[in-house]
């Protein structure tokens, strides 16, 4: 440690959701915190979410909403901060709210207002924030803890909080570092990639992006995982929307993305009935009933039926219902909303996320091998093991 070296007793690294929290309920516990973020700005992912409006928890939030090599390892730190915690502290700020489709919250107005909660409660904690702090290089101090060089100088700490996030979405600083600070420090790291992403098709099925623009409500889903019955969306490239969204953070190359175009009708009954006429104008027909027009057309060429006996109708109905896709790849971490693996959870303490051999090493949000699904659950995470830490330490 050199006599420029600024002493703190915590230095938390990414001032994103999990690290802004986390600062707050450390330095509000009289902790003296650093807070250092190589970006001009804190909480860049905060401000795109939710379209701008940041959809910051969701009212059905359970570990079932979750994806982790440890399924049970997210309960302690989802239990002990919950969405309605989160929702009383906007509350206190008089931020306006509303619920959307599936209990997803959002903000009236503008994301900027919780980065400014944020903000406010690290200013109540006396949170020291360092912007452009780039370089980042972090070893061990003289006498034990951590010391954290940085353009914008030295830092020393007993405890050291790795809040960097995921790959995802890298035009907004997206790094490795916290996967890189696992394992120096001896932590395994689950492989990192793509999740809540668009999938591309090829093949004969890129003929599918004809109808780029088009949209239905389906239900998707990976066999043997969850499904969920949102809308897809036909992109130039493939599928995306909120159903193949979800789908995708279960989906590993080589594996089928099977949809339910039409979950819960049988499309075809009325061509099955005695003295029904059927043609395929009057299939075309009957699609357009339940499907988009566009849409409607494709699947009837595609996947019409073979013949017009029953056996045959009831076969393409079948397969309605069952339509198997097979990505060739995802979009890549640059259209994916967040990073599913990262820091191995059997190497952290569920209730602080304090990592079991590196006395004052924690790992929060993103950065941790939890991936939780669209709509509120990845930003409830990094508040809650935000929190677990901050109460920690």
């Amino acid at each position: 440690m050199t006599a420029a070296t600024r002493q703190f007793d915590v230095i938390v690294l990414g001032a994103g959701a999990a690290g802004l929290m986390c600062a707050a309920v450390a330095g509000q516990r009289g902790r003296r915190v650093a807070l250092l973020e190589h970006n001009g700005q804190v909480g860049r992912k905060i401000l795109i979410s939710g379209g701008g409006r940041c959809n910051f928890t969701n009212l059905h939030c359970g570990p079932e909403n979750y994806i982790s090599d440890n399924l049970h390892f997210a309960k302690s730190a989802l239990a002990l901060y919950e969405p309605r915690h989160f929702i009383e502290l906007v509350d206190r700020y008089g931020i306006a709210w509303h619920e959307k489709a599936l209990g997803q919250l959002f903000c009236d107005h503008s994301a900027r207002a919780i980065v400014e909660m944020l903000l406010a409660e690290c200013g109540r904690g006396g949170v020291e924030m360092v912007l452009n702090a780039r370089g980042v290089e972090v070893g061990g101090a003289a006498g034990g803890g951590f010391r954290v060089a940085s353009s914008q100088g030295e830092f020393a700490a007993g405890a050291l909080v790795v809040a960097t996030g995921g790959l995802s979405i890298p035009k907004l600083g997206a790094t490795g570092l916290g996967y890189e600070l696992a394992r120096r420090f001896g932590l395994k790291v689950v492989e990192p990639r793509p999740a809540l992403v668009p999938l591309v098709l090829g093949g004969a099925e890129a003929s599918w992006t004809e109808l780029a623009g088009v949209s239905a409500e389906v239900e998707a889903g990976v066999a043997g995982e969850a499904r969920f019955r949102e809308k897809v969306l036909v992109t130039h490239r493939g599928l995306s929307g909120p159903a193949v969204l979800q789908a995708s953070s279960y989906w590993r190359a080589g594996e089928e993305l099977v949809v339910d175009l039409a979950p819960g009708m049988h499309v075809l009954r009325e061509l099955m009935a005695p003295g029904a006429r059927r043609t395929e104008a009057a299939l075309k027909q009957r699609l357009r009933e339940v499907l988009p027009q566009r849409l409607a057309g494709f699947v009837a060429e595609a996947g019409g039926p073979k013949g017009w006996s029953n056996a045959a109708l009831e076969e393409c109905e079948r397969g309605l219902h069952r339509w198997a896709f097979h990505p060739v790849r995802t979009e890549g971490f640059e259209k994916a909303e967040v990073t599913a693996g990262g820091v191995d959870t059997a190497g952290l303490h569920a209730r602080t996320m304090k990592a079991r051999d590196v006395p004052g090493l924690f790992f929060i949000g993103e950065a941790v091998d939890v991936t939780g699904w669209l709509g509120g659950f990845n930003f409830q995470w990094a508040w809650a093991s935000g929190v677990a830490a901050g109460r920690a330490l």
